[in-house]
């Protein structure tokens, strides 16, 4: 069971309960809310843990929230470097690699949806030449805030072969396809440090996340259950 005191996630600003609990539903052209990527996100730290805890150890899954709150006119250098500080380090253990769904909305107004996710995938092995790679299914629509976040990550942008989405509304469930496919890739140990990992092959299926978001996550009683 994971520990949601402690996991990726919710050490970094954890969504509120009940947005967690709506979020078993999404509909056949519904856009992906950071409550779906979060709820998705929790039940894939869950699989990790259970397959590789030395590898979940060295991973972060982050709050796509986080990829506009960096980029807030209103935090200072030093308030942004504590904020990186609190997502690579807890503890004595330090993140290898970062999972972020990357959103267009206005740092300017945290109100604001925005109208698109990519997915920034941060290898940090080696801490001298860090690389982000940068996945996403519209080309190059979130490329300068990527190449932004890289920045204030300390790692060079390197924009990754990705299969193109067939609509306007699909690109959530294909940054949460493509955190399972890279996440089953490293559980699989392939390929060495900054290896491209292209997913020009990606398949997004939106029923099977559907499926997924209405597993129950750990915290989350059995129906009927009195305690």
């Amino acid at each position: 069971m994971v520990d949601l005191t402690t996991s990726s996630y919710a050490e970094i600003e954890a969504l509120d309960a009940t947005a967690l609990a709506e979020a078993t539903a999404l509909g056949a052209t519904e856009h992906l809310s950071d409550a779906h990527s979060g709820r998705d996100y929790l039940l894939l730290e869950q699989e990790l843990q259970g397959a590789n805890p030395a590898l979940a150890a060295r991973t972060r899954l982050l709050e796509g929230l986080i990829s506009v709150q960096l980029r807030s006119p209103h935090l200072d250098e030093q308030q942004v470097q504590s904020r990186i500080k609190g997502i690579y380090g807890r503890d004595n253990d330090t993140a290898d690699f970062l999972f972020l769904p990357v959103n267009n909305a206005s740092p300017d107004d945290l109100r604001s949806l925005g109208t698109h996710w990519s997915l920034l995938f941060a290898d940090g092995r080696s801490r001298e030449r860090a690389v982000a790679h940068h996945y996403d299914s519209a080309g190059h629509y979130n490329r300068s805030i990527a190449q932004q976040l890289a920045g204030l990550l300390n790692a060079t942008l390197a924009p990754a072969p990705m299969a193109r989405q067939p609509n306007d509304y699909d690109c959530g469930v294909y940054v949460l396809d493509a955190t399972w496919a890279l996440v089953g890739r490293l559980i699989g140990g392939e390929g060495p440090d900054h290896q491209l990992r292209p997913l020009d092959d990606l398949v997004a299926d939106r029923q099977a996340l559907q499926d997924r978001l209405r597993r129950r996550l750990p915290h989350e009683e059995e129906p009927g259950s009195c305690e």
